[in-house]
C-alpha cells in the first residue's frame, strides 16, 4: 500500500491532522527533498529519495524509476506513505511516481490525502480572495477543468463534451453524509450545491 500524504505549502502548522496522523501510523515514509523532510521529521524517520530538478526527461525518467523500484519492494507488504509539499495531485511529483508504479508495479494499491496547496495558500498570503471563475497552469496546454456548485452534471458534461472533454468524475458532498462519486458518462440529472465536477480532455 502507497499512499501518497499532502504536506502543505511548508509551513509546519499547516500539515493536516490526517497528515500526521498518517506519517505516525506509516511503516515507511519516503520523501523526495529536504523540505519535506524537516515537516515530517518530527513524526516518524523518514527516508529522503532524490527527484531532479532539471529539463532532461530521460534522466528525471530514470530517477523517478529508480525510486519507484526502492518503494514498491516496501510497499508491496508494508504500509507506506509519500510525504510531498502541497498536495499529492496538484503539479505534484507523486503523480509521476504514480504513472510509473502502474506501469511497473500494477499489484500495489496506491491512494492520495490532500494537502494545503499553494493556490490556496496563496490566497491567504495575499488577501485577495477568489471570488469568480479563475484558472491554474504551468505553461502546459489546459487539458481538466473543476466546475464547483454543479446541480445540473449532465446537461453541464453534454455541454463539455463538444468542447472535446471526454471523462468526467462528479463528486457529491465530499466528506460528508450522503458522499457519492461517480466516474463516466452516467451522470445525475441533478446534484446537491455541494457538488463538483471534474472534466477532461486528450
Amino acid at each position: 500500500m502507497l499512499t501518497g500524504v499532502g504536506l502543505g505549502p511548508g509551513d509546519p502548522e499547516l500539515l493536516t491532522i490526517k497528515a500526521v496522523r498518517m506519517l505516525q501510523d506509516a511503516e515507511v515514509v519516503y520523501v523526495p527533498g529536504g523540505l519535506a523532510r524537516r515537516l515530517v521529521e518530527p513524526y516518524c524517520a523518514p527516508i529522503e529519495l532524490p527527484f531532479p530538478m532539471s529539463y532532461d526527461e530521460g534522466m528525471i525518467r530514470a530517477q523517478i524509476i529508480r525510486n519507484a523500484e526502492k518503494i514498491a519492494e516496501d510497499a508491496r507488504e508494508k504500509n507506506v506513505v509519500f510525504g510531498i509539499i502541497g498536495d499529492p495531485n496538484i503539479f505534484s511529483t507523486f503523480t509521476r511516481l504514480v504513472v510509473i508504479f502502474k506501469e511497473r508495479f500494477p499489484e500495489v494499491k496506491i491512494s492520495t490525502v490532500p494537502g494545503i496547496s499553494s493556490i490556496t495558500a496563496l490566497m491567504s498570503e495575499t488577501g485577495l480572495p477568489i471570488t469568480g471563475g479563475f484558472f491554474v497552469t504551468d505553461g502546459s496546454e489546459i487539458k481538466s477543468q473543476i466546475r464547483m456548485k454543479v446541480r445540473r452534471p449532465r446537461e453541464l458534461a453534454m455541454d463539455l463534451k463538444e468542447e472535446g472533454y471526454t471523462r468526467f468524475a462528479l463528486v457529491e458532498k465530499m466528506y460528508m453524509d450522503g458522499m457519492q462519486k461517480i466516474t463516466g458518462d452516467d451522470l445525475p440529472e441533478e446534484s446537491s450545491y455541494f457538488s463538483l465536477l471534474y472534466a477532461e480532455r486528450d
